[in-house]
């Protein structure tokens, strides 16, 4: 991985592993007639089964942050991607509901091994100079993986079956991690465990630009995950359209314009961080900001076209969002805490998700998900305009080279 090359082909590497991680996790919310048919789930059920991924794996983030700290990252991303392909697999055999939520569980288990050490990694190996757009282009993996599962989930279904949907795809991982073992470089612990120290670790909180930060993705991941969620049986249901159809179009006009907002966004961050300390913060609330009023317009208007109108404008803006966010936190994190600070953010965007996976289905007979987004898209604009004023105010005390 020597030369300039290295560290893009290891941004190369990891985005198909983190594609294939998001195919994973997304292509059930595809499939939620098929499962309410096969295996009797309700609408709460349905909820309760991405919050109880959700809150598994968001608890277990800062602990794998903490070993992608000690341990060799290589090896816990492939160990990750290794057993939750074999979680996959399992649950495309479940022959109950019990069954299904324990291997989506032990999914959320597994996968929270990767993000840490992923990001972590490719945060060492790029500088001021190209981490945002590094760890942006990292992140689009996770909209191929969204549209390429919202979309197989729901052919599958319809077409063969979702339980061989579930197997293919884990069979792809499992060969995928065998390459992995071989492709990537040996990366040893930045921090030993005997000069690591709980209060070195408690020095991230310490950062009001750091906890402002995770107040706004707190915000943000709660109208992000609706989207990831529930859009797709939202078309299903509203627009009468069939799951195949209802999963391509709530992920791909959603995740191909973020794509490019992705792209956007680190490109101008890394650009203005030349010279403005706090850049990286800016471009973040800035999607924040104009991402919220196209979310909340998704769900409440009645036109199909519009909807993915709005969703297009949601996804373009919030891709400023998703590209700085972890790049941003790295400016102000010790780079020797980068799987702790990467794992904490992590599980607070994955409380927020869990929190309104549930709400929206609890509550999508009474409120509403257009009732219930335009709090959601107030809060937004709240810790947008408030992550941008910390920041203004604080990075350049913070600031960590």
């Amino acid at each position: 991985m020597a030369g300039k090359r290295g560290p893009f082909l290891l941004v190369a590497f990891l985005w198909v592993a983190l594609g294939i991680n998001y195919v994973d996790r997304q292509m059930v919310y595809s499939i939620f007639p098929a499962l309410k048919a096969d295996l009797r789930f309700t609408d709460a059920q349905l909820g309760l089964m991405g919050s109880i991924f959700s809150w598994i794996y968001s608890f277990g983030q800062p602990v794998a942050g903490m070993l992608a700290d000690r341990f060799r990252r290589d090896r816990l991303i492939v160990a990750s991607l290794l057993l939750w392909s074999l979680s996959t697999i399992g649950g495309g055999l479940s022959g109950s509901i019990g069954a299904f939520l324990g291997w989506r569980a032990l999914l959320a288990v597994t996968e929270a091994l990767y993000y840490p050490a992923a990001v972590g990694l490719l945060a060492a190996a790029h500088g001021d100079a190209t981490r945002s757009r590094a760890l942006g282009i990292h992140q689009s993996a996770q909209l191929a993986g969204i549209v390429l599962g919202g979309w197989y989930g729901g052919w599958m279904a319809d077409n063969v079956s979702w339980r061989s949907g579930f197997a293919v795809v884990g069979s792809i991982g499992m060969l995928y991690s065998m390459f992995l073992l071989r492709a990537l470089p040996a990366a040893p612990p930045p921090v030993s465990a005997g000069n690591a120290s709980a209060r070195d670790a408690l020095n991230l909180f310490s950062s009001r630009c750091y906890l402002m930060l995770s107040i706004a993705f707190f915000c943000f991941c709660a109208m992000l995950w609706t989207f990831y969620a529930w859009f797709p049986a939202f078309l299903y249901e509203r627009y009468q359209l069939s799951m195949t159809q209802s999963g391509f179009n709530a992920t791909i006009f959603v995740q191909a314009s973020c794509g490019l907002g992705v792209v956007a966004g680190g490109i101008l961050a890394d650009r203005l961080a030349k010279k403005t300390p706090a850049a990286r913060f800016y471009v973040a609330a800035l999607g924040i900001l104009l991402s919220a009023p196209f979310g909340y317009l998704t769900f409440a208007t009645h036109s199909f076209d519009l909807a993915r109108i709005f969703s297009t404008g949601y996804g373009a803006c919030s891709g400023f969002m998703v590209a700085n966010v972890f790049a941003a936190s790295y400016d102000v994190v010790d780079r020797r805490y980068f799987g702790l600070g990467a794992g904490t953010l992590n599980m607070i965007g994955g409380i927020s998700a869990a929190i309104m996976i549930y709400l929206a289905g609890a509550l999508k007979s009474t409120v509403g998900f257009a009732g219930l987004l335009k709090w959601v898209a107030a809060a937004c604009v709240l810790s947008a305009l408030g992550l941008a004023y910390t920041a203004s105010r604080r990075i350049a005390m913070e600031r960590v080279s």
